[in-house]
């Protein structure tokens, strides 16, 4: 019997498994990163940060919904919001109602720019990850990314 303290070591199967999502975690958002730096001028990070901005109401959402979104800290979303301002791709500003929180909004010039860098996006997701997959298998992969994001949630 393993004793309280002691690991419950992964079988052969399971560190297979393991070490090739860790691979995986490394490599595909180097590859994205790459793809939109050389094509786009910008970062996956950036990128992501644009992109939600030009989905959501207005154009407009709060720093910290961004950051979240992003997996960012907020002094790395306002190091990149500098650089979008100086672009003319966003502009900040204090939210009305609530002077605490800083609203973000997407100029027309960034919504052009997500527009411009998102066929590239779009062309390197499918070939990295969706084409190589048949349809049961993107279904898997939603159902596992879900499963595995519920885990990280519950544990905080």
């Amino acid at each position: 019997m393993a004793e309280p303290d002691e690991a419950p070591w992964l079988d052969h199967e399971e560190m297979a498994a393991w070490l090739g999502l860790v691979r995986l975690c490394i490599r595909l958002p180097a590859a994205l990163d790459a793809q939109l730096r050389r094509d786009a001028g910008i970062s996956h990070f950036e990128y992501q940060a644009l992109a939600i901005l030009s989905m959501s109401e207005g154009r407009t959402m709060a720093m910290s919904d961004i950051a979240e979104f992003t997996e960012g800290s907020l002094s790395r979303l306002s190091h990149a919001f500098r650089r979008f301002e100086a672009q003319g791709w966003a502009t900040r500003s204090p939210d009305p109602d609530d002077g605490r929180v800083t609203l973000a909004r997407l100029t027309d010039a960034g919504y052009d720019k997500v527009a411009a860098s998102a066929p590239g996006h779009v062309r390197t997701v499918r070939k990295l990850v969706l084409d190589p997959l048949t349809r049961k298998q993107v279904r898997q992969l939603h159902e596992i990314v879900d499963r595995i994001g519920s885990a990280i949630d519950a544990a905080g």
